[in-house]
């Protein structure tokens, strides 16, 4: 997952797709998000639980921890770790969702030429992708330790040829358990390993140069490339 993602639809606009009857604690505010290029380091819509009630709060995509100032913040966590390595133990319990309409992957096709794809769910319905944060109500005391990772899975079945990591994506149901605060880590680690979107789920195009440059903007960036 090379990390660029678009959340364009209203928060209300993913939740509904989530069918709860609470309302929602709403801090990204009503309108549409309009985000068609968003990149690591920018803030993005998060959805999460706390003290009984789902909320929406706009988080910095990249963390790291306290110790490992010297590095990156990385913006991804490989499922195959994350459950279990040091690097994210402190934020494994603090299950966050990312509702995102899509995501854009590049695909080399020529000596540096790079040719960017569109990837989103074939029903198009909301993309959740399972992620991992630390919200300032959870515990963090300095902006710069707040932030999210995603995380990502072997793209198995047809999605290789596009890239060969992509992130973990829920439906409805599966969304609010990981949700949760109640869910085992146990079982927030079989939905990782075992129960995200297939393949099949998602359809796939080839989209225009623009998107490469984070400052564009707009419903263009999203278009089939003729």
């Amino acid at each position: 997952m090379c990390g660029r993602l678009t959340q364009y639809r209203g928060i209300h606009d993913f939740v509904a797709v989530l069918s709860i009857p609470d309302a929602l604690i709403n801090h990204v505010g009503e309108a549409p998000l309009e985000r068609y290029n968003a990149a690591p380091t920018t803030e993005l819509a998060v959805l999460h639980q706390h003290e009984q009630s789902l909320h929406a709060d706009n988080l910095r995509w990249g963390w790291r921890p306290h110790w490992a100032k010297d590095r990156a913040a990385p913006i991804n966590a490989r499922v195959e770790k994350v459950a279990n390595g040091a690097f994210f133990r402190s934020i494994w319990r603090q299950r966050l969702i990312v509702p995102v309409d899509n995501w854009f992957e590049w695909v080399d096709v020529g000596e540096k030429i790079r040719q960017p794809w569109l990837i989103r769910r074939a029903d198009r319905n909301p993309v959740f992708c399972a992620a991992i944060g630390q919200l300032p109500m959870l515990g963090a005391v300095q902006r710069e330790d707040v932030g999210f990772v995603i995380i990502t899975a072997d793209s198995m079945g047809g999605m290789l040829d596009i890239h060969d990591r992509r992130p973990v994506v829920f439906d409805a149901e599966r969304t609010l358990e990981w949700l949760d605060p109640a869910t085992p880590p146990e079982r927030a680690e079989q939905m990782l390993l075992f129960e995200g979107a297939p393949s099949d789920a998602f359809e796939w195009y080839k989209v225009g140069k623009a998107v490469g440059n984070t400052r564009n903007q707009g419903a263009h960036l999203i278009e089939k490339l003729a």
